[in-house]
């Protein structure tokens, strides 16, 4: 296999790649990975842990210039517009995701990289597809504007492994949990804001209906699936950007019923906004044995586990007053 040496991230400010950025440096060396974004990274442990450069993902030219300057050979292309802020900007979601994506893939092909890894989401699914126990080939007919770019991106991926040589990987991630990164602008970050909101205030007002089965995977998972995925050997896939990628799936009930087994006073109400119609068009569960056969997928996190670690987590920051939410 292909060593990769020099590493350039792009969204390293966002929930997965400010933690994943902490992983691929210790991993490769904190000056071989080159993080970026639109904005300056908020952790001092990120700034000070290897290089920045400011980078629009539109800017093809400012792409280029750093992938030459730093001497590159991977990158892990995190930079997007996610689904409900999306639906607030389609256009802006159009751009960023789906010429971010291109302007990666083409200065892949040009440069020769040695790997390229380009998460898709669930939000590549939609109404038509079976929601139970989504399968890895099956009906890609998104509502959404993030959902619609997931797709496409999945497939010039896959365009640019078959008809240029370019080593594309990618999984369709669920939605992620985290201690580290506060909500964003997904569908799925109610179940990131009820841990917060049950350790601070005991209590959560929920945007989707009580009912609403979501998959859903912890951020360690999400990280070693990254990992192994790109260690994994290209000869043995034969899917490319498109890994179903599973771990549990729950509801906002289910959820706060576990929640209360360590916060008995723990109280959720529900008031669905124009998310619940997003996601009611995602898979309820996600079937990813192509991922278990492939390059041996397997979660290390189920409901209960992620539950307690995050409540752990989250009342020490509170006991501390360092809780910032």
């Amino acid at each position: 296999m292909t060593t990769m040496n020099r590493i350039l991230m792009t969204g390293a400010s966002g929930q997965i790649g400010s933690e994943l950025l902490k992983v691929l440096r210790r991993k490769h060396g904190g000056p071989n990975v080159l993080a970026t974004d639109i904005q300056v990274l908020a952790a001092a442990e990120l700034r000070d842990s290897g290089p920045f450069e400011f980078l629009n993902v539109t800017d093809a030219k400012r792409l280029d210039d750093l992938l030459g300057s730093y001497r590159i050979d991977t990158i892990y292309h995190l930079a997007a517009i996610l689904s409900a802020t999306g639906e607030k900007n389609p256009h802006l979601a159009w751009d960023v995701n789906m010429n971010g994506t291109y302007n990666v893939l083409e200065a892949a092909r040009n440069r020769k990289l040695v790997r390229v890894y380009i998460p898709s989401s669930i939000a590549a699914f939609g109404p038509e597809t079976p929601r139970k126990n989504t399968p890895q080939e099956t009906v890609l007919r998104p509502k959404t504007m993030y959902g619609l770019t997931k797709v496409a991106g999945e497939l010039l991926a896959e365009y640019y492994v078959r008809r240029f040589g370019v080593d594309v990987r990618g999984s369709r991630f669920p939605g992620i949990i985290s201690h580290e990164t506060l909500p964003g602008g997904g569908t799925t970050d109610y179940a990131v804001a009820i841990f917060y909101e049950a350790v601070k205030y005991k209590r959560y007002t929920c945007f989707l209906g009580e009912d609403t089965s979501l998959p859903m995977m912890y951020m360690p998972d999400c990280l070693k699936s990254v990992l192994d995925l790109m260690d994994a050997d290209f000869a043995g896939l034969r899917h490319h950007a498109d890994f179903n990628l599973a771990a549990m799936s729950f509801t906002p009930a289910v959820l706060a019923a576990e929640i209360r087994k360590h916060i008995p006073e723990f109280s959720i109400d529900y008031k669905p906004d124009f998310r619940q119609a997003i996601a009611d068009s995602w898979p309820m569960s996600i079937d990813d044995t192509a991922a278990r056969r492939e390059w041996g997928w397997k979660p290390d996190y189920d409901l209960a586990a992620m539950t307690k670690d995050m409540l752990d987590v989250l009342s020490r920051r509170k006991a501390a007053g360092t809780l910032n939410y």
